[in-house]
Parts: structure tokens; sequence; C-alpha cells
């Protein structure tokens, strides 16, 4: 078992390289994550269907529910307040995914 405090979950939203997709999702093991939405097992995932697998948007928790519940409420916001998210994080919407592949 982790020691308190020691644990890492993300949440986070990828795009497509058009930037015309968003995904929303969370994750304990983001290096792993982002090569299974590159590599996934079904074709029919919705970010292999889009090619939607640049990351530009993170944030880190430390507790799973607190991650969940962050998750869950991005997925809710309109694609408006998704990009307003992304540009005050990430204003040139640069893919993030070499800093964790």
């Amino acid at each position: 078992m982790k020691t308190l405090g020691t644990h890492n979950y993300y949440v986070y939203i990828l795009t497509n390289r058009n930037k015309t997709v968003l995904y929303t999702g969370v994750t304990n093991n983001l290096k792993d994550r982002l090569y299974f939405h590159r590599n996934p097992n079904s074709k029919n995932s919705f970010t292999k269907k889009y090619n939607c697998f640049f990351l530009v948007y993170l944030e880190h928790f430390q507790n799973i529910q607190e991650a969940i519940k962050r998750e869950k409420q991005i997925k809710g916001y309109s694609r408006t307040k998704k990009e307003t998210l992304i540009n005050n994080l990430n204003p040139e919407w640069h893919f993030f995914n070499d800093q964790f592949e």
C-alpha cells in the first residue's frame, strides 16, 4: 500500500491534430494511458476513431475521488468552457505528450 500523499492521479484533455475534438479522462499512470490511447485494443475506441491522443491539458491529484469528481465536472463543461481551461494553462495548445512518453 502506498503512503498517504504519494498517489498520483491525473485528469487530462486530449485532442486531435486539428484540435477539433476534445476527450477528457482520468488515470493514475499517464504514460501508459497515453500509449493505450494511441494504440487501443479496440478499433471502436473514441480516441482511435478521431485520432485524439494529443495531450493539451493536465491536472494532478493525490486523491482518486477528487480526480474522478473533477473529470466528471470537466466532462459536463461546454466546448467553450473546456477551451478556456486549456487556454489558461496552455494558450498555444502545445502537445505535451513528449513529457510523458
